[in-house]
């Protein structure tokens, strides 16, 4: 799978634009928060952290599927810190990510091993983690931390 991935960017008013990624994929519309935008589509810093969300999730889904294990439905809050660099610019700090699982610990086999090789494979979050901090949590069903 290695390779480029495109996405096509059409400024549609001011701080909005159609994000086209092909493939038969519906256009996403994005926008910055005010005072910029008019917050009428998530902006490049909430797709950043979705994207982070997203592959671990998908990442943790294919772990347990390698051992025949149903986690779903997997389920993930994710948030970042913005704050200023040296030069005052704003820049995502750190971005934190819950994932939680639809089962209880007790019922998955191979539930050490997975936890701790998943986030390896995860293409964004391995990628992100270059510069960026990323803090993973992982969660049963019932609440319980598993990592």
């Amino acid at each position: 799978m290695a390779g480029a991935l495109n996405v096509s960017l059409q400024q549609v008013e001011h701080y909005r634009f159609a994000n086209a990624f092909g493939h038969g994929a519906p256009v996403l519309m994005t926008d910055e928060p005010p005072p910029l935008g008019e917050d009428s589509g998530p902006s490049p810093s909430q797709l950043l952290v979705a994207a982070a969300a997203n592959c671990l999730c998908a990442s943790l889904l294919f772990a347990f599927g390698k051992f025949k294990q149903d986690v779903a439905p997997l389920s993930a809050e994710a948030s970042c810190v913005l704050g200023r660099n040296a030069e005052q610019r704003l820049r995502i700090e750190s971005i934190a990510v819950t994932l939680k699982l639809g089962k209880p610990a007790a019922t998955l086999a191979q539930l050490e091993r997975v936890l701790a090789s998943f986030e390896n494979y995860c293409t964004v979050t391995q990628s992100i983690r270059q510069g960026i901090t990323v803090d993973v949590v992982v969660l049963d069903v019932d609440g319980s931390r598993l990592k």
